[in-house]
């Protein structure tokens, strides 16, 4: 997409947003709620039109392509409707049927994704899944076509940590087969499985990297230091050495040091401690990981 642009009146929700997906990748396009992710999806699958800029997939420009390029696309939205009196299998072969797809082949897709999804075997109407059975069941309907590229909206978002970790375990086996855009505010599913990520604040793109990079741009080294008195008398000695840069304190006389040079805080902080007189009954040191990182950086 080259300066994408989107107002609702006076609203600008997205302001020149410039994008490159690399083929066979796990995208993730990261933002608070309101960054205009949605708005993002709406253009790319052709539910919405730009005010300006081009979005071009597969070679094809979206305003011009209509199904041609649509084809080739599978969409998730955040919140996806189902036929609740029907099971996995009906449900699937219903969408592989609106592709035109039939006999044999639909067969192997439908086995394939139920497979795929976890939910071979499950007789139970759709009514009585729960959400998380319920993603799976919306990211393989979003394949029942083979697209080329897999379009999801939140897939995550409103799901436990089993959910999660089973939506996100689909998408990794994804890579390389299919490439994968999905949006979320949640950074440590980012983390988890995509190669390359773009973070979006108030329509604007802020930061766009392979998310080794990111993750190296966002690092944040610490030292956690605990002690059975004085820790607010050690908090102040420790921030005035140039190796830190921020103190946070924390219960029980426990003390988060962000420090610029953790080998530093390892020889000097013990001799502050010692030099002090005080008992010391925690000292390790860290790294933030980036969901941690990115929200003290914004803070």
């Amino acid at each position: 997409m080259a300066g994408l642009t989107k107002t609702f009146g006076g609203n600008r929700a997205l302001d020149a947003v410039d994008l490159v997906v690399e083929e066979g990748s796990v995208f993730g396009f990261l933002g608070p709620n309101g960054a205009g992710k949605t708005t993002t999806l709406r253009i790319l699958t052709g539910l919405a039109r730009p005010t300006s800029g081009s979005v071009q997939i597969l070679g094809h420009d979206v305003a011009m392509a209509g199904n041609t390029v649509r084809a080739d696309i599978g969409f998730l939205p955040d919140v996806p409707g189902f036929y609740p009196w029907m099971s996995a299998e009906e449900f699937l072969r219903f969408a592989g049927a609106l592709f035109g797809i039939g006999g044999s082949a639909l067969d192997e897709r439908v086995a394939m994704l139920l497979d795929l999804a976890g939910l071979s075997g499950v007789s139970q109407k759709i009514g009585g899944y729960s959400r998380g059975m319920k993603q799976r069941l919306g990211v393989a309907q979003a394949l029942v076509n083979a697209p080329k590229l897999l379009l999801l909206d939140e897939p995550t978002g409103a799901l436990d940590p089993i959910g999660r970790k089973d939506v996100l375990d689909m998408l990794a086996s994804l890579r390389g087969r299919t490439t994968v855009f999905f949006s979320t505010h949640i950074l440590a599913d980012v983390e988890r499985v995509c190669d390359t990520v773009a973070i979006l604040d108030r329509g604007h793109v802020v930061a766009h990297a392979p998310i080794d990079e990111l993750k190296a741009r966002y690092r944040v080294q610490k030292v956690v230091v605990e002690v059975t008195g004085g820790a607010d008398e050690l908090a102040r000695e420790i921030g005035c050495q140039g190796w830190a840069t921020a103190i946070a304190r924390g219960s029980n006389g426990s003390i988060e040091v962000t420090v610029a040079d953790v080998d530093k805080a390892h020889r000097e902080i013990p001799v502050i401690v010692a030099a002090q007189r005080i008992g010391l009954s925690r000292f390790e040191a860290g790294e933030m990981g980036l969901d941690r990182s990115y929200v003290f950086e914004n803070a």
